[in-house]
């Protein structure tokens, strides 16, 4: 099979606070960028990559979707254990470096018992971003 990632979908509560982090501080270009308001979906991407994409989607608006799961969803991007991404880097210590300031640590950078050296952050939606330092 010749397969590839082409898009991966994060919620986004606050869409401007979305490109401030993904397109202003960690790089990404914007691909598109649809909708009004808190009804937004903003794709992004790593800069030379146009194949791979990450959609900032809002939470929650499928139809299909129950107010109580609509709730959990919510209370979960609080705690920030409902969506993530992981990225990937030559050099961990400058990128850590660049958003420490302006993003909120979970973890600064540690090589882990089955031997990935990483960190992490989390998105202003709480989203868990890890970063790995490529190899």
């Amino acid at each position: 099979m010749d397969l590839t990632l082409h898009a991966s979908f994060l919620p986004q509560d606050d869409p401007d606070a979305a490109l401030a982090f993904y397109r202003d501080l960690l790089g990404f270009e914007v691909r598109g960028d649809v909708g009004k308001g808190s009804m937004r979906w903003i794709t992004v991407g790593p800069v030379g990559q146009p194949g791979t994409s990450v959609v900032l989607h809002p939470p929650g608006i499928d139809p299909d979707v129950t107010e109580d799961e609509r709730r959990t969803i919510f209370a979960m991007m609080a705690k920030g254990t409902y969506a993530g991404i992981v990225l990937a880097t030559a050099d961990l210590d400058a990128v850590f470096d660049r958003l420490q300031a302006r993003a909120d640590v979970v973890q600064e950078p540690i090589k882990q018992p089955w031997g990935v050296r990483d960190c992490a952050f989390r998105d202003p939606a709480g989203n868990l971003v890890r970063i790995q330092e490529r190899n």
